[in-house]
């Protein structure tokens, strides 16, 4: 899922692109994209884009009158901008809104069709997609702390909960917490104020560095190659190879759809944490530590 510093640079690529220009048509490829019915899609039809900006990873183009569409990318939607005349990219195309500059192409990976698209009028019908997580970029130390420990959940747990803090998702998690040396499953009132501390730094460091990694990389290109998989990272998707400040084999948690990538030396004291698949098939044979199972 596009985390802050891929939404970060769409939103910039946008704003190039499409403020104060007319939305002249919008083309649903796939109708079951669209969440709401009033106002009707046409709507939009001819109005000016006057903002581009985000809400959490959720996009937001607000038009004239007080219209606001909220394209929601979820795991594998992407945005891709097209020449007129060019042709849109298979059957993953879901929508297509046309700019007098460009082609705005909504698209999805497989077949789960999670992403979705809003229309909604009014900033009080806005405000109710915004899940209350603050931006670690623009809070100081108290508020992040004082956030961090409201409910007492798993690190992991408590820096992905849109609730909680804003446009940080499975890979940037995973990036922070390394930075930042700590446990994926160290609970929140657990840490010690230091640790906090270093939390709140490591966060503002990782996402400010990727952030203008990746503008960097796009330059004035619309961005192309949003993934959560970047051969930069420390550690996320770097299962069993070397962690870049110890060397020892990065580690993973497999639940559901996701994973959890950590260094068992940097992170968790050379512990290496329990996968509920995996540590329940192989039960005693399953290692404690990253020296036993070297």
């Amino acid at each position: 899922m596009p985390e802050l510093p891929d939404i970060v640079v769409y939103v910039e690529a946008l704003e190039r692109r499409v403020v104060g220009q007319l939305l002249a048509r919008v083309r649903l490829i796939n109708p079951f994209l669209l969440r709401t019915a009033v106002p009707p899609i046409e709507s939009v039809e001819g109005r000016e884009v006057r903002r581009v900006r985000h809400l959490g990873k959720r996009i937001v183009l607000a038009l004239e009158d007080d219209l606001f569409l909220i394209l929601h990318l979820m795991i594998a939607g992407r945005l891709r901008w097209l020449e007129h005349g060019a042709r849109p990219p298979g059957r993953i195309t879901l929508a297509l809104f046309e700019f007098t500059p460009g082609v705005l192409a909504f698209t999805e990976a497989g077949t789960k069709r999670r992403a979705s698209l809003h229309l909604v009028q009014g900033e009080a019908t806005l405000a109710g997609f915004d899940m209350g997580g603050l931006d670690v970029l623009a809070i100081d130390a108290g508020a992040f702390q004082e956030r961090l420990l409201q409910e007492n959940h798993t690190l992991k747990r408590a820096l992905t909960d849109p609730r909680l803090f804003s446009g940080i998702g499975n890979a940037y998690s995973d990036e922070i917490l390394h930075r930042a040396l700590l446990s994926p499953i160290a609970m929140t009132r657990k840490i010690s104020a230091s640790d906090i501390e270093r939390l709140y730094q490591a966060a503002r460091a990782v996402l400010t560095e990727w952030t203008e990694r990746l503008r960097a990389d796009a330059g004035r290109d619309f961005p192309e190659k949003v993934t959560a998989f970047r051969p930069e990272m420390a550690v996320h998707g770097r299962f069993r190879a070397p962690c870049p400040v110890c060397g020892t084999p990065v580690q993973r948690i497999v639940y559901a759809e996701n994973e959890t990538n950590y260094c068992p030396r940097c992170q968790t004291g050379g512990v290496i944490l329990a996968d509920r698949a995996l540590s329940r098939l192989l039960k005693s044979s399953w290692p404690r530590s990253i020296d036993e199972s070297e």
